[in-house]
């Protein structure tokens, strides 16, 4: 067992890798995914220098609409929106592009640089579905303020295209955990079909958003695994969730992360991944509580702002001001908040 002074001077000599752009090993992955309580501090210290040098003082704003919810066929184990569980969510077919619009513009008046619309289900089903999505990226291009992304499942390369030429600028696609979980996860598609879809999305020159839910039962080694599999790919951005345990699901017992264990996470990714954007998106409010700022110190150059697909996230004002007692800045979206 190394001393708190050699654990130290390891992480310190794979911040100076890390800063350099240089490729953490698995074996030093573990590592750091092995460190204690008191040496996560440390660790947190480290990860918030290499967010310094790869994304200063800068901080990204997303928001999404649920723009269609619920009667999902897949099995997600965790996801208030399948049919294989009986939730008490709302659910709805698609909405308009009006109001999707109109959920843009709110997003902007609150500071949000980035918008997404995520539809339910395996894929969007319809041509009049994509119709009315392509209408809605078309309009949000036109007026030319906030960031086009959308989460509308496995896709196909015509269709993404039609996104493309619409406006879209990123498409996003979580692989939800490691290939070696997610038979435990899922088991209505196979792992390769979101892979490809991520590699299809990224072949015709979108962005890609691309991440993960933890606190689905993976071992520290498989958060590991979804890490390395996320830097093969070169996905853009990297969303990180945790699970917030909704009744009636296969996740309803599970027991929450601790939040240094969540720090963690995010600082191990910003190691792994130095140059991404590290996204940190569902289950923030619910499971770091108090913790909720030191997201930044530990990596994360990102945050969703707003409600979540199924539940509620807080207050505009008070992430913006999160953010504002950090030092740091929201990316500027051109509206003044």
């Amino acid at each position: 067992m190394k001393t708190a002074k050699q654990n130290y001077q390891i992480i310190k000599e794979l911040e100076s890798k890390a800063i350099e752009n240089q490729l953490i090993d698995n074996e030093e992955a573990v590592f750091l995914s092995n460190l204690n309580d008191t040496d996560t501090f440390d660790l947190i210290a480290s990860a918030n220098r290499i967010r310094e040098k790869f994304k200063g003082n800068k901080i990204s704003l997303c928001s999404i609409v649920n723009a269609k919810s619920g009667r999902c066929p897949e099995d997600c184990i965790f996801c208030s929106q399948s049919n294989h569980f009986k939730t008490n969510i709302d659910e709805y077919p698609l909405i308009k592009s009006e109001e999707m619009v109109q959920k843009a513009n709110e997003a902007l008046n609150h500071g949000a640089q980035k918008f997404g619309i995520v539809t339910s289900g395996r894929r969007i089903s319809t041509e009049q579905e994509l119709n009315e999505i392509c209408k809605t990226i078309k309009k949000l291009k036109e007026d030319g303020k906030i960031h086009r992304c959308a989460s509308l499942g496995m896709l196909g390369r015509d269709q993404l295209i039609k996104l493309k030429e619409s406006g879209l600028e990123e498409y996003h696609h979580n692989l939800e955990t490691a290939r070696s979980y997610f038979p435990k996860v899922c088991t209505t598609h196979d792992y390769e079909e979101d892979v490809e879809t991520v590699k299809t999305a990224k072949s015709i020159g979108l962005r890609t958003c691309c991440g993960g839910i933890f606190g689905l039962g993976e071992s520290p080694e498989q958060r590991i695994e979804l890490a390395f599999t996320l830097r093969e790919l070169d996905v853009d951005s990297v969303p990180i969730n945790f699970l917030h345990p909704i009744k009636g699901t296969g996740t309803e017992n599970l027991p929450p992360l601790k939040p240094l264990e969540i720090l963690k996470i995010i600082a191990i990714y910003r190691f792994l991944l130095p140059a991404k954007d590290i996204k940190i998106a569902g289950g923030r409010e619910h499971n770091l509580r108090d913790f909720q700022s030191m997201i930044f110190a530990a990596g994360a150059n990102s945050t969703m702002v707003g409600n979540y697909l199924t539940t509620k996230g807080r207050a505009y004002q008070d992430d913006l001001q999160m953010i504002k007692d950090m030092g740091l800045e929201p990316v500027s979206n051109g509206f003044k908040v």
